[in-house]
């Protein structure tokens, strides 16, 4: 007799667990192929310039230099387009007549060795005519300011639904807006109006592993091995750039050391297959995380809010505008822009808004996705302002938030799938997890703040998976969701072993191939679980299927009769291990179950077709300490609360949001570019600050909700990005509780917030003057 498996979820460890921890997991860094070239690339030292002279000639006579590729170049390579992008098309290959900020590539070098290429960097002569430069979005938004660039050719739908609406002759390369109700009367009238403005910094991803590519070029094929997380969009992009058809670029996805976003569409590969080609040869180039520092980041952002309450509290209109500095090229800014004015609304009910985004070319690093795109920039401000109109009206800031929540199946935007999250109930679990969790050790004043947020993910309902069931048991998943940390092999393991009821270690998950696995839109916007996880759950049911209607067609009955346990197919007269129904079936031990699961926008009765496929909110309450000396700010206890819908890995899903919520703390506390003149003056391991474990909160808490309504499997919906949205206006609404100052500009140094307890005391003194007088 075969034993059905148990299941018992909560303590499953990860499937990549031995390979990580022993050091075999392979990164697209350890990749090797034969005759493969090391390739480094020289970037501008200067924020805007033409290229006045490039000369390459000794850097070529250096022994082991293969080849060195220029914007010259571009024109002789066979691909239909030397420019690429992602809403836009404005970003060269590599950099043609002029540059855009520092560390724009110029140069690639392909060399034996990596000391080699680097010593053809040194001697490659690069002179510049500099041109004005803009480094913040009112720099580069005001009268007279140089272009960024001169054209901007819209794509439609390439990446994302929609497209973007540049402003010709300016340096705005997206223009969007949106109004519902009757916003201008809203504001007449004796109403109290609340307007403040919020500044969010530009951030790095820091993942651990910086970009990589590895490709290898011949005149039929193109072969990449990529550490990023969207093999389709790297496919598609090289495919025009080098001009092979799609079924000739294969992608390989090995392990990837995190990306959050940083990974997300396409960043280096275009170049590093351009190298390829030049060279004749594989080439492999691996970034520095100061290299990659110079690749992407999150979008800084200015946000403005004006805001009107009635007489009981209830928000009766909205008007937003979001600016967002995108940096030198678009990449995903145009849908960021959107996405952050969307998400200022916040899940409130707000009967009249206005909505206005602003994405703007500057120089300076490009802005790229991450973590909730656009949604840590918006709920800043929103949730900061949220506070200060609860202490302006007199009422409790949860009490504020509870009034003006919108309520589950409510539309937030007319245009919107209704809100299918309870937020009252994720609020009254964040605090109430905060509560639970121990008291800290820490002796002193404290205080506690709360915000909540809600993401509008799960773009692109566009995925599948293939499942083979073996004739001995085991199962095969292959799908093209990329491991980048969070755990999506482990993920899709659990869901086919869950439907096809056999143990996990009979279940093997394939890494993501674009030859071998079906198209899928990408690793991103909370989606693999509930795309792809459904593809893979649908694959099992089609094998289930097969199974049940050869088993009554071998065995006798209906289908209806047989369900299918560990190794083997059960039905009335006993059960048939899965080798001997093939056998029955074939007239011989051989074959498999082969099942397909597609997810498009009619997948489920269409409940894919409307717009976000689920909402993923964040609710998070926050106890923080202060060293009034400093101006040091320690976390101390955080309680956080997400609705998964079904929680398919508690453990994994846990660890997502603590993560997300840690990872707040580095833009709400340290985390920021510095520019001075035009060049990043912290772009290194030592200057930049991320949050290390002495900045972790001393008890972190988690609370998953399952509602068991999600769009995905057994209910299930995205999660990993929502926690990230209240940390930093929960820690400044908590630094006002307790000590009455109110920041608008992230992050909460020390220096800022010594300053704002100064000028506090000093504002103090003078009144007690003023009084005495």
């Amino acid at each position: 007799m075969h034993a059905k498996p148990q299941f018992s979820l909560s303590a499953e460890p990860r499937a990549d667990y031995l390979e990580k921890v022993t050091g075999t997991a392979v990164y697209a860094s350890d990749v090797e192929v034969p005759n493969m070239l090391h390739g480094k690339i020289l970037r501008s030292t200067v924020p805007h310039a033409r290229i006045a002279r490039l000369d390459t000639s000794a850097a070529l006579a250096i022994p082991g230099v293969v080849a060195i590729l220029t914007g010259e170049d571009l024109k002789d390579m066979p691909g239909s387009e030397i420019r690429w992008g992602l809403s836009l098309r404005d970003r060269p290959v590599i950099a043609l007549d002029k540059v855009r900020y520092v560390g724009d590539p110029v140069a690639a070098v392909a060399a034996v060795d990596e000391a080699t290429a680097e010593a053809a960097l040194d001697a490659i002569v690069v002179s510049y005519e500099t041109l004005p430069h803009s480094t913040t979005a009112q720099e580069a938004l005001a009268e007279g300011a140089a272009l960024v660039h001169e054209d901007m050719e819209v794509l439609k739908d390439y990446y994302f639904r929609g497209h973007c609406t540049p402003v010709p002759g300016t340096n705005q390369f997206q223009q969007w807006s949106y109004a519902s109700g009757d916003v201008d009367q809203a504001f007449q009238g004796d109403v109290k109006v609340f307007e403040d403005t919020f500044t969010f910094p530009m951030v790095f991803h820091y993942a651990m592993e910086p970009h990589v590519c590895l490709a290898h070029w011949t005149p039929r094929s193109l072969e990449i091995w990529s550490g990023g997380q969207t093999p389709t969009a790297i496919q598609r992009v090289c495919s025009e750039t080098l001009g092979i058809p799609l079924a000739c670029v294969r992608v390989h996805s090995p392990y990837v050391g995190g990306g959050f976003g940083g990974k997300a569409s396409v960043k280096i590969d275009p170049l590093v297959a351009a190298l390829s080609w030049k060279a004749q040869a594989p080439v492999r180039v691996c970034l520095t995380i100061a290299e990659s520092m110079l690749t992407c980041r999150r979008l800084d952002a200015e946000v403005t809010l004006k805001t009107t309450v009635d007489a009981g509290g209830r928000i009766v209109a909205k008007t937003v505008r979001a600016v967002l500095n995108g940096g030198a090229y678009a990449d995903t800014g145009p849908a960021i822009a959107v996405k952050a004015a969307i998400r200022a609304i916040g899940p409130y009910h707000i009967p009249n808004l206005r909505l206005e985004a602003i994405g703007v070319y500057t120089n300076t690093v490009p802005g790229a996705a991450f973590r909730s795109i656009g949604g840590p920039q918006a709920v800043w401000a929103t949730e900061s302002q949220m506070d200060i109109i609860a202490d302006a009206i007199g009422m409790d800031p949860i009490e504020f938030r509870m009034l003006n929540l919108a309520q589950k199946g409510e539309t937030i935007k007319h245009d919107l799938r209704p809100l299918d999250i309870d937020m009252r109930r994720s609020l009254r679990a964040a605090v109430d997890t905060l509560k639970n969790l121990p008291e800290p050790a820490y002796q002193g004043r404290r205080g506690l703040g709360v915000a909540v947020g809600a993401t509008d993910p799960g773009i692109m309902p566009i995925g599948g998976a293939i499942v083979r069931l073996r004739a001995d048991g085991s199962v095969n998943v292959s799908a093209n969701t990329v491991e980048i940390g969070q755990g999506s092999r482990g993920v899709l393991r659990i869901i086919a072993a869950k439907t096809l009821n056999q143990p996990l270690r009979m279940i093997a998950v394939a890494q993501p191939d674009t030859l071998q696995a079906p198209y899928d839109w990408g690793t991103g916007a909370s989606r693999s679980t509930v795309i792809i996880g459904l593809a893979v759950q649908l694959a099992c049911e089609d094998i289930l299927r097969q199974v049940r209607d050869i088993a009554a067609q071998e065995l006798g009955g209906s289908p209806d009769d047989y369900t299918l346990v560990e190794g083997a197919v059960e039905g009335p007269n006993g059960q048939m291990p899965f080798i001997e129904l093939l056998r029955r079936f074939h007239g011989m031990a051989a074959g498999e179950f082969l099942g397909v699961g597609r997810v498009n926008p009619n997948t489920k009765d269409g409940a894919f077709k409307l717009q976000p496929l689920f909402w993923e909110t964040g609710a998070g309450a926050f106890e923080i300490g202060l060293d009034e000396g400093t101006g040091a700010i320690r976390v101390l206890r955080a309680g956080g609360a997400a609705d998964l819908g079904h929680v398919i890995n508690p453990k994994a899903a846990e660890g997502q949001d603590e993560g997300a919520m840690v990872m707040g703390l580095g833009h709400t506390l340290s985390e920021e570019y510095i520019y001075e003149d035009g060049q990043v003056v912290n772009g290194t391991l030592f200057d930049y600050k991320v949050p290390t474990m002495e900045e972790v909160p001393d008890h972190v808490g988690t609370a998953l909700i399952e509602s068991g309504d999600g769009p995905g499997p057994f209910g299930a919906r995205g999660g990993g990005e929502g926690a990230i949205l209240p940390v930093a206006p929960a820690v400044a609404n908590a630094l006002f509780q307790g000590w009455g100052i109110r920041l608008k500009e992230l992050p909460l140094t020390p220096e800022r917030v010594w300053r704002a307890l100064r000028d506090k005391a000093l504002t103090a003194q003078d009144e007690n003057l003023t009084d005495k007088k």
